[in-house]
């Protein structure tokens, strides 16, 4: 959970503040209808800390957060203790990315779930992805799979330090018995290289 700041230190709540009730209406209304695509990353940002800042222009917020994360993603996954390098991120603008990007990581499994099979290195990475790959430690996590390469299940075997963790074949096998998988997909990320995973498939 986010560390408590006291009121009249919450970078959320600022004591003075003017509304912007215009211009986000007008976002919504792009939102709503031309679509998601026609909002620029910034711009969706902008409407996703709405919530955490009901009396602030979110605008100057969301283009520090792209400018010094580089993308949504690396945004709503970035830690909190650097996302609260930002000047103006407090307790409930966290709360909020870290809600997004718990959603982002439900939605990526259920796709992957509901599909026949994943059919594509590709679109393992792509899942892969969503949940780790801007994860600040290191992690070994097994995708189990059926005799139709359907996904069973996801875990995190083990979480290690920024460029380590620890592997236990015998958990492996014993986990893979237990869910009657017939493949595995063995995934570790690599904290100090942006966005790098390794992937390695085992029958």
């Amino acid at each position: 959970m986010p560390g408590k700041t006291s009121k009249s230190q919450d970078p959320d709540q600022p004591a003075e503040a003017p509304h912007y009730h215009g211009h986000r209406e007008r976002l919504r209304e792009r939102f709503y209808g031309a679509g998601p695509d026609a909002l620029s990353d910034y711009e969706l940002l902008e409407m996703a800390l709405f919530p955490a800042l009901p009396r602030r222009d979110t605008k100057p917020l969301a283009k520090a957060l792209l400018k010094k994360f580089g993308s949504f993603a690396e945004v709503i996954h970035a830690p909190e203790t650097r996302l609260r390098e930002v000047d103006g991120i407090g307790d409930a603008s966290i709360t909020q990315l870290k809600l997004m990007a718990a959603a982002a990581s439900r939605v990526a499994k259920g796709e992957i779930k509901r599909s026949v099979a994943l059919s594509s290195w590709n679109d393992v990475i792509g899942y892969c992805r969503t949940g780790m790959a801007f994860a600040d430690r290191e992690q070994f996590r097994i995708l189990f799979l059926d005799k139709r390469n359907q996904l069973i299940s996801d875990e995190v075997q083990q979480t290690g330090t920024v460029d380590h963790t620890p592997v236990y074949p015998r958990e492996v096998i014993k986990r893979a018995l237990e869910l009657s998988a017939t493949a595995l997909i063995l995934v570790h990320n690599h904290p100090t290289m942006v966005c790098s995973i390794t992937l390695n498939h085992a029958i």
